[in-house]
């Protein structure tokens, strides 16, 4: 089995890669899941047309529900009748009916209610108005719509990203969702930004199917962190999808969905605008932010439709620390699975045997750099690491660079390990890995996000 990866400097073929991992789970653990559920007591909620059931599962708590009757859909996802559904601990889940249906609850939540007030009347009108440009763009065999997704934090971007794919793709359309939210990562990790062609709709429990997304490395949790970085790889994501549009008549009239980060104001906002001229975006979607939204309208020429939605009911603002354990989250279950049902490996790399860099360099006064050089070309500067304790549970990322003559920077990466023991004596480090050895690629980037991996 083999996956197309695409380098700075050509498109070549690698095998098997780090994202691509076999999902297998053992019998008795799904029944063990099972038991506990039973044990819990069940709620029963008949919904009316046009409702939302939404319930927020407890920490360190699982939840599983059941449609038993009627039709409903989670965040432009149907749902199968009588297949149960399981939820780990801290998900936040709407289930919406158009037609009426009824849900059994099981599991503990902090949260379970149902409310008719929603906007997904007005979302599924915006489905139907980019439906629109996709058939004109069939029609004149140009390109599709390039939405743009924009607001402050916790309005529910992502969500909205994810409704108006599935839509999407229910009508047979395979349009590129792009995510260059680095706090969160959806398509690799937390520090990256990436992009996936999608031809299914999400899984209900465990999302998109993420076999081999393009992710790049970025490395921070906030693009304030290195600004010029986090612009330079917009731009090189945003050319890496104009060709792969080029390459299907079918992806060029799907369109390109684009998430962006809750980042808004000041040199934030200046990203959000210089992520529209990349990716050259037709339309952008503001989410319950008026004042962002007048701000496009000045800002931006006249071709660009601005549309200001609201944000659901539903969404709630998260705290700091929920955030950093999101982010833990989210990296636990890129190497055991959203149920543990992952088994990833642990084994020693020799110092030798791999060359470790960090992208961005202290800044220094203009005065003291050489002639013609600018402070801002630091932070996108390759700097060569040696390896020592102070890599202790950084999470690294595998370039697909196969030698340092590559644009490594603009290279986009295989797959990610986190170092657990670092021993200096013996010169090798011990890493967290989603495959056996050998690494794939012996380039190794360094995150300033770290992870520790206690169970």
């Amino acid at each position: 089995l083999k996956l197309t990866v695409v380098s700075r400097s050509t498109s070549q073929i690698l095998p098997r890669g780090y994202f691509q991992r076999s999902r297998c789970a053992l019998i008795w653990k799904t029944q063990f899941w099972h038991l506990n559920m039973a044990e819990e007591e069940s709620q029963e909620f008949k919904l009316k047309v046009n409702s939302e059931l939404r319930f927020e599962v407890e920490h360190k708590a699982s939840a599983e529900i059941e449609m038993i009757e009627g039709s409903s859909e989670m965040f432009g996802t149907e749902l199968a009748k009588n297949k149960k559904y399981t939820f780990v601990s801290g998900s936040k889940v709407a289930i919406y009916t158009w037609h009426g249906c009824v849900i059994k609850l099981k599991g503990k939540t902090e949260v379970a209610y149902v409310s008719t007030e929603t906007p997904m009347t007005v979302y599924v009108n915006t489905h139907a108005a980019l439906e629109q440009m996709r058939n004109k763009a069939d029609e004149d065999s140009t390109r599709g719509p390039r939405i743009l997704v924009v607001g402050p934090t916790d309005v529910g971007k992502s969500t909205l990203c994810r409704l108006l794919t599935n839509y999407a793709v229910r009508l047979g359309r395979s349009p590129v969702l792009a995510d260059i939210d680095v706090g969160q990562g959806n398509m690799g990790l937390p520090g990256t930004i990436g992009a996936l062609v999608v031809e299914r709709t999400a899984d209900i429990e465990e999302g998109f199917l993420n076999t081999a997304p393009l992710v790049f490395h970025y490395g921070h949790k906030s693009p304030n962190d290195n600004f010029q970085l986090y612009n330079m790889l917009v731009l090189r994501l945003a050319e890496i999808i104009n060709v792969r549009c080029e390459q299907s008549k079918k992806v060029n009239s799907s369109g390109v969905i684009i998430n962006t980060a809750g980042w808004i104001r000041g040199a934030g906002y200046e990203a959000l605008k210089q992520a529209a001229g990349a990716f050259e975006v037709d339309v952008i979607c503001v989410l319950d932010q008026e004042r962002l939204y007048n701000q496009l309208k000045g800002d931006l020429p006249e071709f660009v439709k601005i549309v200001l939605l609201p944000k659901s009911g539903g969404v709630v603002e998260r705290s700091q620390a929920i955030r950093a354990d999101s982010r833990d989250s989210r990296i636990r279950e890129y190497f055991y699975g959203m149920k543990n049902s992952l088994f990833p490996h642990t084994f020693d790399v020799k110092f030798n045997d791999v060359k470790i860099f960090k992208i961005g360099a202290p800044s220094l006064p203009e005065s003291c750099l050489p002639l013609g050089m600018k402070s801002q070309d630091s932070q996108t500067k390759l700097v060569p690491l040696v390896p020592a304790m102070s890599l202790l549970h950084h999470v690294l990322s595998v370039s697909a660079a196969t030698t340092v003559d590559h644009d490594i920077v603009e290279t986009n990466v295989l797959g990610f390990l986190v170092v657990t023991s670092v021993d200096m004596d013996k010169s090798v480090f011990t890493v967290l890995s989603p495959s056996p050895r050998p690494l794939p690629q012996t380039i190794l980037l360094v995150m300033d996000i770290q992870f520790m991996d206690i169970k």
